[in-house]
This record gives C-alpha cells, structure tokens and sequence, in this order.
C-alpha cells in the first residue's frame, strides 16, 4: 500500500512544499473525505521536507480522532520521534470490525492514507497502524484486510476474535493487554495462557515457541512481562502483558516507535 501511495502522491507532482502549504487541515481542523474526516497531526520541528514516518492510530469507542491528537501517551510520542500522527473519526464515534472482509471502515482508512500521501512525504518501510480499545480491533481488521504493506500493528486493550480470518498481514505484530481488563477483556487461553492475546497472529505467521524477554517499564509504577515469536515463517509477534486495567499504558506508544525507528529508547 505504501508504495502504491508514494507513487500515487507523485504521479500527482504533489512536492512536500507545496502540499504543506495546500493542506490547512492539521491538529484540530479535520481533513475531509466526502462525509468523513480525520485528524493529522505533524512532528515537532519536522522540516516541511523530511519523509515521515506514519503512524495511523484508530480512536476508542465513544471518542474522536481530536481525542488521539490531544494524548499524551500517543500524540506526545509521536510528535517527539518525527512521526506523522493520522487519526481518523469513526461514523458515531465507534468501527465496523466484527465481521470478516472489506468493511466500510477498512475502505475508509485505506482512503485516509491515500489522502495523506497527497499532502505529506512517508518515510519507506515505517507505516505503522495502531489502535486503543474498539480502535484497537479496529487496527487488526486493517492489518487483516490491507496489512501487506503495513510495517507493524500496535493494538492496545482490544482484539478480534481468534477464529478471525485474515487476507493479509502485517510485517510485525506488537500487542498490549492488562490482565485485570474488564472492559475489553484480556483474553486468556486454556489453562490461563497469557500468550492467548496473539494467537490469531501466531497462526498467521507460523510461529514456534515464544520468547520470555526481561520485564520492561517506562514508568517505576507499571512493570511489563514481555514474549516475543521471531522464529515465525513469516513475521514476527510482540506481546507485552501488564496486571493494570483499560488503558493506554504509560509510555508504550513511545517505546514501539523507538524500537521500530531504531532510536534510543527515551521517555515521555
């Protein structure tokens, strides 16, 4: 998709100059397509030039793409690490997910990317798709439906169902869930199997046994038990565990985007 998008942007002769200075829609003014809108939000003291990496991160239920712009935990680090922050608005504030296949929401992101592509330069092998809560589910139906040439999945609180089928996939999967979730809740496997939240990536990929790596924080007070799937045939899996509720944690956003930008790792 990617590709498809840069060499659309270009067949179009849109320079990033000329686009920045065309594209009045950022922060909290929304683009519009057709009926539908979102948010973008550029980097702090990015050039007008640079190519950026994307992250396009789908609101929670009852929330607006304004919402994501105005976080801390998702906003903040993206503005912090060069990243161009997309944040689209659902229809009624939530997502069509459930189902398998091309739903209405699915066509709409993919249009929103495309949209972004005309006004800003993406960076080659950084489109990240991520997600909280609803949003979060609403990520893995992106990444099962037009993930090819999605770089990583960064869902949050919320996934599809483990019998979920998917066309595509992502080049990697990073997942976050806190186990005394109640809201979306932490899917636990047979037996209590806290590996259970990635299974459907798992099996899409192929993997073998996951990888306990040492627990990481970001804060002092939220302490994260990590498994990691890198002997996959295709792919590889990130799940990150925490004993917390339905939240974005504190400083995760920041941490994938420094790991998947090769940066060193800072906080907020």
């Amino acid at each position: 998709m990617k590709r498809i998008l840069i060499s659309f942007a270009l067949a179009l002769g849109l320079s990033a100059p000329m686009a920045m200075a065309e594209n009045a829609c950022t922060g909290e003014t929304p683009c519009t397509i057709g009926d539908r809108s979102y948010h973008v939000l550029p980097p702090d003291d990015w050039d007008g030039h640079s190519p950026l990496p994307v992250l396009m991160h789908f609101h929670g239920w009852g929330r607006t793409g304004l919402h994501v712009t105005r976080n801390g935990r998702v906003a903040g680090a993206t503005r912090r690490r060069g990243v161009l922050l997309v944040a689209p608005n659902g229809l009624r504030n939530s997502w069509s997910f459930w189902d398998d296949g091309d739903t209405r929401d699915v066509q709409f992101a993919r249009a929103v990317l495309e949209d972004v592509a005309k006004h800003y330069p993406i960076q080659d092998g950084a489109v990240f798709v991520g997600g909280y809560s609803f949003g979060s589910a609403m990520a893995w139906r992106f990444a099962c439906e037009a993930g090819n040439d999605v770089d990583a999945l960064l869902g949050i609180s919320g996934t599809l169902f483990g019998e979920s089928h998917c066309r595509q996939a992502p080049r990697e999967v990073r997942h976050v869930h806190g186990t005394a979730d109640t809201v979306m809740d932490f899917p636990f496997g047979p037996g209590g199997d806290t590996t259970y939240p990635v299974a459907l990536w798992r099996d899409e990929y192929r993997c073998t046994t996951g990888t306990r790596v040492p627990d990481w924080q970001q804060v002092d007070f939220l302490t994260f038990q990590r498994t990691e799937w890198q002997s996959c045939q295709t792919g590889k899996v990130t799940l990150d565990i925490h004993p917390g509720g339905h939240f974005i944690p504190h400083g995760w956003v920041a941490r994938q985007l420094d790991e998947l930008l090769n940066r060193p790792f800072s906080y907020p």
